[in-house]
């Protein structure tokens, strides 16, 4: 079993276990660093894996005096950074995290080693989970129900009950507050114009079942990054490290073994049914 590390960095509760070069996760829109369990033992295996739980989101603390946006994630990463002392990472985004990880790379370009980003956009989420549509959940239905609501259309159709409740407890856990804010900047957030402007090795993967950040947003990304390769997970839903997470490992580890890093500990026929887009 993997040793993990709970450290606190202002107001970002940060899970880190195993050593070597440093993979940083940061999560999506109301989930939590949990949603990267999958990975832990084949990653830290040789990596130091750093799984963020951003401001107001899973363990970490949601003061009301501080901003939940895009730009003050940024800042919560690079103050991760600071803290663990870590000069370059591959930087790894979900989602929303996807957005985050994204402002980074475009912010402190020397701070990136390569830049992995699932079922993300370069510009809000899919056309399913507007700010419109979000906000008026929470007033109708509450936070709680509402996340619930987005966590009961993001999971492929092979994906377990079980799996589907672990999620739905996560994201519970997010203040109404927070994901007003998150949503709203995350719907104002447009890196379309800027997507050459990331210049490192960037890997863009999509469940072929998303419907929160369809798959033709994943292309738009791919386009418009210039050093990047698109992978299509078949049978997946948005949260592909999470239901599949044997052909997640593999097509990750593969990538960080093009960029020089040491694989992971995975079964070698993981990736049976993996698509890739060139």
């Amino acid at each position: 079993m993997t040793a993990i590390r709970t450290i606190t960095i202002g107001d970002t509760v940060v899970q880190v276990s195993g050593e070597g070069t440093p993979l940083v996760f940061v999560h999506g829109f109301t989930t939590t660093a949990e949603f990267w369990r999958e990975q832990v033992e084949a990653f830290s295996a040789r990596h130091q894996m750093v799984r963020i739980n951003l401001p107001g989101h899973g363990l970490s603390p949601g003061p009301e005096d501080r901003e939940y946006t895009i730009g003050t994630f940024v800042e919560d990463v690079l103050k991760v950074y600071q803290t663990l002392g870590i000069e370059s990472a591959v930087l790894i985004g979900l989602s929303m995290g996807g957005t985050v990880v994204q402002n980074f790379a475009l912010s402190y370009p020397d701070r990136v080693r390569a830049l992995v980003l699932v079922g993300a956009t370069p510009h809000g989420l899919g056309a399913d989970v507007n700010v419109d549509n979000v906000l008026k959940a929470i007033e109708d239905l509450g936070v709680v129900a509402a996340s619930q609501k987005v966590i009961e259309r993001s999971f492929g159709s092979r994906a377990s009950a079980a799996l589907i409740d672990f999620a739905k407890d996560e994201v519970a856990q997010t203040p109404a507050f927070v994901a007003r804010q998150a949503i709203a900047s995350l719907n104002a957030s447009d890196n379309r114009a800027r997507l050459g402007d990331i210049h490192v090795p960037t890997m863009v993967v999509v469940g072929d079942e998303d419907i929160i950040t369809p798959p033709n947003e994943s292309r738009t990304l791919a386009r418009g990054i210039p050093n990047s390769q698109l992978y299509n997970i078949p049978w997946a839903g948005h949260f592909p490290m999470l239901e599949l997470p044997d052909t997640f490992n593999r097509l990750l580890g593969d990538f960080l073994m093009r960029q020089g890093l040491p694989p992971p500990r995975i079964d070698a026929s993981a990736t049976s049914h993996l698509h890739q887009n060139v």
